[in-house]
């Protein structure tokens, strides 16, 4: 449902008090914090309203209220239209990060490593980059044969001649027949593809065509984008994952010792970046709110992503990963600009 001005003002003032102050937010505070020059009582009955529909909520009995992962969405949305009516103003406001990169950089490693620090200190979140990584391994033949009844066997070769080899369970052995036609359906649509050409609409053409083992198709083209990636040896590094113990509301000591510990160990992180480079916002920025999130461990948490391209076909992904109640624009503007100069800063260092 479309909220009228009032109510999307509302909101916004809501959501603007809540990340400032980390506190539930009151009838009285949304009256002199807003121009629309209403009453406590008409203010409160626009908040009830929103409870409602289910954009804020009401945390204890008498308190205020905080947005709801779906009042975080409908003002990042709105927050991002917003911008795309606006001239960029910022161009210059993280030019001494960009002097800071070029400063003594001499390995992209290094630029990578300094430039997640600097990213860390910057919005006082924990942060991550990876490393580059070419999106052009083509598939050049794919070969499944049953090993076991509940098994398959899938031989990959990428361009290149890199045989990949990958053993997926399945429900219910397969004959030769079922095998065979499963081979050449993989094989006529996949062949000559990169991993960014296996679009959304081809991977649910295909599973249609394989009927019931449709399933099985999906596995295998989860086999390529584990192969590929695999492959680059792609690297991710962080930091700032302590910042996160600023926020009360990520303090909790179970919540934050999952959170460090996927920072630490970065491997559950490979998923949120393989999200990354699927749909954007058509700049290469995504924003996800609470369960939005593709890592268990970060389901209470705020996570910005942009993909950033060095050359044609190297890319790689930057998030920043803090609290709901995270400054959205300055997160998103701060990502925006080290997108838009890694390119330059690349160059200069290779």
């Amino acid at each position: 449902m479309e909220l009228d001005e009032r109510k999307m003002k509302i909101l916004q003032a809501i959501v603007k008090n809540y990340l400032e102050t980390g506190e539930p937010v009151g009838s009285r505070t949304i009256s002199k914090y807003t121009d629309l020059n209403l009453s406590s009582a008409t203010i409160r009955n626009e908040m009830a309203d929103l409870e409602e529909q289910g954009y804020i909520l009401q945390p204890h009995t008498s308190a205020g209220r905080i947005p709801s992962d779906k009042g975080y969405r409908l003002y990042v949305d709105e927050m991002m239209r917003e911008r795309e009516t606006l001239l960029d103003s910022k161009e210059k406001q993280l030019d001494d990060m960009k002097d800071f990169l070029i400063e003594k950089v001499d390995r992209v490693e290094t630029l990578l490593q300094n430039m997640v620090k600097v990213l860390a200190n910057n919005t006082n979140y924990a942060t991550m980059i990876s490393t580059p990584q070419f999106q052009n391994n083509r598939v050049k033949f794919i070969q499944l044969s049953s090993v076991e009844e509940d098994q398959v066997l899938c031989v990959l070769v990428l361009e290149g001649n890199i045989i990949k080899n990958k053993i997926i369970k399945v429900e219910e052995s397969l004959n030769n027949e079922a095998i065979l036609k499963l081979n050449i359906l993989l094989n006529s649509t996949l062949n000559g593809l990169t991993l960014d050409e296996i679009n959304l609409s081809m991977i649910s053409r295909m599973t249609g065509q394989a009927g019931e083992q449709g399933t099985l198709v999906r596995n295998v083209l989860d086999a390529i984008a584990e192969a590929i990636h695999s492959e680059n040896n792609m690297e991710i590094y962080t930091s700032g994952a302590t910042n996160i113990l600023k926020y009360p509301e990520l303090s909790d000591s179970e919540k934050a010792t999952r959170l460090i510990g996927t920072l630490e160990e970065k491997k559950l992180l490979t998923s949120l970046i393989s999200d990354s480079n699927g749909e954007d916002d058509g700049r290469g920025i995504q924003i996800y709110i609470g369960d939005e999130t593709p890592v268990q461990s970060m389901k209470d948490c705020s996570v910005v992503t942009a993909t950033y391209e060095l050359e044609d076909g190297l890319r790689g992904t930057i998030g920043v990963i803090g609290p709901k109640r995270m400054d959205y624009e300055k997160v998103v503007e701060t990502l925006k600009t080290v997108k838009d100069q890694l390119d330059d800063v690349y160059k200069k260092i290779t």
